[in-house]
């Protein structure tokens, strides 16, 4: 087995798969104790990140001025429509639907479902596009055709014999 073999585990952290790579970190770790085990997280695509950044920090913003009583509107030289007038009578409300609603939004931009396995950088495994994760024999009978074709000594193999 070559010196640093890594098993590498690239989850979206927000979806619950932690426990999920603690376990298979824990079970690889027990079979082939030559292996380490790493994890990452897998970041969403594109500016997904950036707009989920920018809708909480727009959310805690919103939120400040409802707990304020800041008129947003007034600032703008527009009317106060009925809906910021109820959110300022009800501020609970209004801040807990703010919260939840924008921390949906947050959650959608962000998740993948990722949960993608390499073997020194050569893929194993991908939820996305298996859409389910691997079973723990499926992934050691995958991870030792993995290691046996990297054993393989192909360019000084003898086919002619």
């Amino acid at each position: 087995m070559p010196q640093s073999v890594t098993v590498k585990f690239i989850s979206f952290y927000s979806c619950g798969y932690r426990k999920v790579f603690e376990d298979y970190a824990g079970i690889i770790s027990q079979k082939y104790p030559d292996i380490s085990v790493v994890g990452a997280n897998y970041d969403p695509p594109g500016m997904n990140m950036y707009l989920s950044r920018m809708i909480g920090f727009g959310k805690m913003l919103v939120i400040m001025c409802i707990l304020s009583g800041v008129n947003i509107f007034a600032w703008l030289n527009k009317p106060q429509p009925a809906w910021w007038s109820w959110c300022l009578e009800n501020k609970l409300y209004a801040c807990m639907m703010m919260f939840f609603l924008a921390n949906m939004l947050e959650g959608q931009l962000v998740s993948s479902g990722a949960f993608e396995i390499s073997l020194d950088n050569i893929p194993l495994w991908s939820k996305l596009e298996t859409g389910r994760i691997p079973q723990p024999p499926e992934l050691f009978q995958i991870i030792d055709n993995t290691l046996q074709f990297s054993k393989m000594d192909i360019p000084n193999s003898n086919f002619a014999q």
